[in-house]
């Protein structure tokens, strides 16, 4: 699972440039067209738990407890939900909040195997 952390960790990152690109446009185009939607201000969001959520997948990597796992299923899944409920004519964010569902998937995951690892330990 250290090997995942490390990847989803860097992706993470690296597509929060991305988004965050992407909603400065989209909060353009809503303030221009004025239609009240708010998906270039979720986008910015999304982001920024991405960055968040990216730094801790790789500074935790090696880590075995939950914690850690907990904080990074909080983390893309608070991401995932602002995604795929704020998106409005934002398109990719849904996209974005999909990678964000994927990650806090894997993170539900490795708490159930770091809990088998430390069991075993014992």
């Amino acid at each position: 699972m250290k090997t995942w952390k490390l990847v989803s960790g860097i992706l993470s990152i690296v597509l929060a440039v991305f988004v965050l690109f992407q909603s400065a446009a989209a909060g353009l185009g809503n303030s221009l067209a004025e239609n009240g939607e708010t998906s270039g201000s979720a986008g910015f969001l999304v982001a920024i738990l991405l960055i968040a959520a990216g730094i801790t997948a790789i500074v935790v990597r090696k880590s075995v407890k939950k914690g850690a796992h907990i904080a990074l299923v909080i983390m893309y899944g608070l991401a995932a939900i602002t995604g795929f409920t704020m998106a409005g004519s934002y398109e990719d964010l849904k996209i974005w909040a999909a990678w964000c569902l994927i990650c806090a998937i894997l993170a539900v995951v490795a708490i159930f195997k770091s809990k088998n690892v430390v069991d075993e330990d014992n």
